[in-house]
């Protein structure tokens, strides 16, 4: 069972008609993740012992069984599963009347995997040749060409190749990996960008092609301006951490976490004087209302700081004031929890945000008012699981989860005998020889 909005279901998905096969690897994932739950069919493909990607830690309540991988759960949901051998020599006539009712491919890898998937049936150019409106997706660390195309890249060589990674951390420190799997996700999503743009072409003039998605390509454009800043003014753009010349700009401990605050920038909500008629309506503004430090405060904007950057002298003479702003902002911050901070902030315009952990996000109220979560049944499990809902909303096609994701092929019978017409004893003989 899956919890959605009234009437929902009677409407049509974005996808609907639309037949995937998806390879599963770490880097294909999260494209498999939107076209499912947009409403394709996407058919995993797995061999008969289960995709590889089944074994990836944590597990759902510590089960290491291949149905209990937390990041396989939650990216396969609406998917459907078939096991297929491709190195058994039964198998090469089953993929080639399954790529036949496919509009997508999806298949990721370093190139030796690329390569040897191809070997096996999965090429891409012979598929095309047969099937000429066959989208097909491949997925690489540095795609299949140029001097890096044979190295490895799983997630961490991802992010540091693509030089987020220098942009992440303390300046006094060595730099620091993002979560892990950003590289993964990232580059999900770019892959399905491709697909859906390569299927409208496809629809529209009968010709498919293969598209080509690299995951240092896809995570340099999470540089923001720092390519530009080399480009345009050889200058590296610096990694900041929580600093800040500014005081009330950062991030800041509160009395149950942290929030991250930017007050006093024009065009950014409230200014500072605000923030401190705030803490003077709690007694907590200390000397802030004194005219010494209003006039200080009142100044304080991005312009001011730039000038001062031209002049080192300058700011160091007034950083002692910032100091002692930010010391007074510390212990007012300390008192209060973050949400308590951000309610009462979103009331006088100020931006302070609640750095949320992912326990803040499933309590939250604004995700669970608009019905973000969605429970899924696993009747197997005899419990709902908890999924995040979808990156963005089409109003008359909307995404849903259709069903839990598969165990390992669990519908067999439904494609290979359903589908294909092979009679039970035909699919227990393929099991029996362990072609599917």
């Amino acid at each position: 069972m899956v919890a959605t909005q009234t009437g929902e279901n009677a409407m049509p998905a974005a996808l609907e008609g639309v037949r995937v096969l998806h390879v599963p690897h770490l880097m294909t994932l999260m494209a498999g993740r939107l076209l499912a739950n947009l409403g394709a069919d996407v058919l995993l493909l797995e061999p008969p012992g289960g995709a590889a990607a089944r074994r990836i830690p944590p597990f759902l309540h510590r089960d290491p069984s291949p149905h209990g991988s937390l990041p396989f759960l939650f990216a396969t949901t609406s998917h459907r599963s078939i096991t297929l051998d491709l190195a058994h020599r039964d198998a090469l006539p089953l993929l080639r009347r399954l790529l036949g009712t496919c509009q997508i491919v999806l298949t990721g890898g370093d190139r030796a995997e690329i390569e040897a998937l191809a070997r096996l049936g999965l090429d891409p150019e012979a598929a095309l040749a047969e099937h000429p409106h066959l989208v097909w997706i491949r997925v690489t660390g540095f795609g299949m060409d140029g001097p890096h195309a044979d190295w490895l890249c799983p997630d961490l060589i991802g992010v540091a190749m693509s030089g987020i990674m220098s942009l992440a951390g303390y300046l006094d420190r060595a730099p620091t990996m993002p979560p892990w799997g950003q590289g993964y996700v990232a580059t999900g999503m770019r892959a399905a960008e491709g697909a859906m743009l390569a299927l409208r072409v496809a629809e529209t003039t009968g010709e498919g092609q293969i598209v080509d998605v690299a995951m240092q390509e896809a995570l340099s454009m999470a540089q923001e301006t720092a390519m530009q800043y080399w480009d345009m003014r050889r200058e590296l753009r610096k990694r900041q951490g929580s600093a800040s010349l500014l005081p009330g700009v950062g991030t800041y401990p509160c009395a149950d976490g942290y929030v991250y605050t930017m007050i006093g920038i024009p065009g950014f909500g409230a200014p500072w004087p605000v923030m401190v008629q705030w803490m003077a309506e709690e007694g907590k503004a200390e000397d802030l209302t004194e005219p010494e430090w209003q006039q200080l405060l009142t100044s304080m904007d991005l312009r001011t700081v730039t000038g001062l950057l031209a002049q080192p002298a300058a700011l160091a003479e007034i950083k002692p004031k910032f100091d002692h702003v930010e010391q007074v902002l510390l212990r007012f911050f300390a008192s209060h929890d973050k949400t308590y901070l951000y309610e009462e902030g979103q009331k006088r315009r100020l931006l302070i945000g609640p750095v949320n952990s992912a326990k803040d996000l499933v309590e939250n109220r604004q995700l669970n008012a608009r019905g973000w979560y969605q429970r899924v049944l696993h009747p197997e499990r005899g419990e709902e699981v908890v999924y995040p809902g979808p990156p963005f909303r089409l109003m008359k096609t909307p995404w849903r989860i259709t069903r839990r994701p598969p165990l390992i092929g669990e519908h067999n019978a439904e494609i290979w005998g359903g589908e294909f017409g092979l009679t039970p004893a035909q699919i227990a003989a393929l099991a029996g020889s362990g072609t599917i």
